[in-house]
């Protein structure tokens, strides 16, 4: 990667009036980009109105609501939804108890914080040497990465952990790199504070926590002791009062414990047949985020490796590329390590848990292409400033590598799964990046995924190698090649947003029971779980309480299986659908 050569070359003067009216005009320009962006997510998700992707949403809104002072319920053996990402829903709980109107407004601050991910990509491209304009561009093309647009419209944390990973690197730049002791003591107030919110999260976040303080003690004679001292101390107090806040929110919403899946994890890390599935996850994972970022982050990973093995490149890139290559490696390895077998294709290849890293690695894919087309190939270049990576074969180079990666990685996910990737389920919510690529919505296609992201990729690379900037011009189009790689970039980007573009929902009944406030509502044991949790939800005026055979005493609304024959004396049949029947006697 060449930012060594990029921080190294001086930029071009620019006059002091001049520079004083650029800078309103950029943060005008940040601040309707944002808006832009915000507004981009609303209209995509206009048609959102009740969780979907459960039980993962109705968990977080169930903990926001406990924390806002609402109803609770009883997710007893499911997925612990820590309460990170909980905490910005607390206010929406606050003003309403209506569960459309609630989840509506969730929807909302999930586009609100996805959208959020653009003027955060822009402060790190200014870090890292870009100039102002040109970090506008590549930062506004990057929030519409999939990553930052997918989950943008769901009640989960994903819509923003890619922006608290940004947020992460900004500050871990501004802890190494040279600067007033203030501003690194802030960085470092930052830095661990942001990866301790991120396990307060999301288990995911235990891994950036780990790398912030590896980075911290590898780096303790660099830095100053103020700036290591406020980097540990607020990692720590940050991990320890998000762990008292997860422990009272498992207390009340799990009596009985949440789904352990420690005894699972310590088999997968202890026995050889539970490595090959940690690793050929992993493995998956990498391949689909090399994928779903149209190759650019194959591109970026090598760039990342080039810039650790020159010792003589600045200090504070190689930190950053180093930081963001672990955490991607710790996030790929213990998801799977930790992940149950669910006779799922999404077991094999999956990109949600790396959809936090997709866009760092965006920046930095694109960033390498454009770097390695200014430089001059040769031998005789410096190795801090390029080398072989440099001019038209350096970035055919880089194209080569990503599509190496590409390939082993899909070709382990394919060796180790076999024909599983045919006879499990596919989820079509697992892939939206896939389906865009092989437009095939029912299946996973490893081969035709791969040759679509590397045909995209040749595109990108291609338009940073032009240079003929007058006939560019005269076309139109932009001034540069960087900028006419980010307008291929985006016209890939906006090809994908239109491929999610969603149709007016058919209309029908509701699949739910509906019972009526304010009576007690309970649950029979033998209902499925794709019932009674997106229905403790909807039933926002008390606790959901289960039961087996006869329903108890003070019970209004019982719920229970479609075949569980005729009530008993007193209560009256309701409504039956979809393997469940209601019984009342309100």
């Amino acid at each position: 990667m060449t930012t060594a050569s990029l921080l190294s070359t001086p930029a071009r003067p620019v006059q002091p009036a001049r520079r004083r009216g650029a800078r309103p005009r950029l943060r005008w320009l940040l601040v309707l980009g944002w808006i832009a962006q915000v507004a981009l997510r609303l209209w995509l998700n206009r048609y959102h109105t009740t969780p979907v992707a459960n039980p993962d949403e109705t968990g977080y809104l169930l903990a926001a609501r406990w924390l806002a002072g609402g109803a609770g319920a009883d997710l007893s053996g499911s997925t612990f939804y820590q309460a990170g990402y909980a905490l910005l829903l607390v206010p929406i709980f606050w003003l309403t108890s209506d569960p459309w109107l609630a989840y509506r407004l969730a929807v909302g601050v999930g586009a609100v914080a996805a959208a959020s991910a653009y003027p955060v990509a822009y402060v790190l491209l200014r870090r890292v040497g870009v100039s102002g304009r040109a970090a506008l561009v590549l930062a506004f093309v990057a929030g519409l990465s999939p990553a930052l647009v997918v989950f943008s419209g769901y009640a989960l944390a994903d819509a923003v952990l890619p922006v608290v990973v940004l947020g992460w690197l900004v500050a871990l730049n501004d802890l190494v790199a040279d600067g007033p002791g203030r501003r690194r003591v802030l960085a470092g107030l930052g830095a661990g504070g942001l990866a301790a919110y991120a396990m307060a999260v999301h288990l995911r976040g235990t891994v950036i926590v780990a790398v912030c303080l590896l980075v911290a003690v590898a780096l303790w004679r660099r830095l100053p002791r103020a700036a290591l001292l406020a980097t540990l101390a607020s990692a720590v107090a940050g991990a320890v009062a998000g762990d008292v806040l997860n422990r009272a929110l498992r207390a009340a919403l799990y009596p009985g414990g949440p789904r352990d899946l420690s005894g699972l994890l310590v088999e997968r890390l202890t026995s050889l047949e539970g490595q090959a599935w940690a690793l050929s996850g992993a493995a998956g994972q990498l391949w689909y985020l090399i994928a779903g970022t149209w190759g650019l982050a194959g591109v970026g990973m090598a760039g990342a490796v080039t810039l650790l093995a020159r010792r003589r490149a600045p200090l504070a890139p190689r930190v950053l590329a180093g930081a963001l290559l672990l955490l991607t490696l710790g996030i790929a390895y213990a998801s799977s390590a930790a992940l149950p077998d669910e006779h799922r294709v999404g077991n094999f290849a999956y990109g949600r848990y790396l959809a936090c890293v997709a866009v760092a690695w965006t920046l930095a894919g694109l960033l390498t292409l454009l770097r390695a087309s200014r430089l001059p190939a040769g031998p005789a270049r410096p190795a801090a400033a390029g080398g072989r990576w440099g001019g038209p074969l350096g970035v055919v180079r880089l194209v080569v590598v990503a599509a190496g990666l590409l390939a082993v990685t899909g070709g382990v996910t394919a060796w180790y799964a076999g024909d599983r990737l045919r006879r499990h389920a596919f989820i079509a919510f697992d892939f939206p990046e896939v389906i865009f690529l092989t437009r095939t919505p029912g299946s996973l296609d490893l081969v035709a995924a791969s040759l679509s992201a590397l045909a995209l990729l040749a595109c990108l690379a291609g338009a940073t190698l032009v240079r003929r900037p007058a006939l560019v011009r005269r076309a139109g189009v932009v001034r540069r090649p960087g900028m006419l790689a980010a307008g291929v970039l985006a016209l890939i980007q906006v090809a994908f947003v239109a491929h999610l573009a969603p149709a007016p929902p058919a209309p029908g009944p509701d699949w739910l029971p509906a019972p009526s406030p304010p009576g007690r509502v309970a649950v029979e044991a033998g209902v499925k779980w794709n019932v009674w949790v997106p229905l403790s939800y909807r039933v926002w005026w008390t606790r959901i309480e289960r039961f087996r055979g006869t329903p108890p005493e003070g019970i209004c609304t019982a719920v229970v299986p479609q075949d569980a024959g005729p009530p008993p004396a007193g209560w009256a049949t309701t409504g039956a659908r979809h393997g469940w029947a209601t019984w009342s006697r309100c």
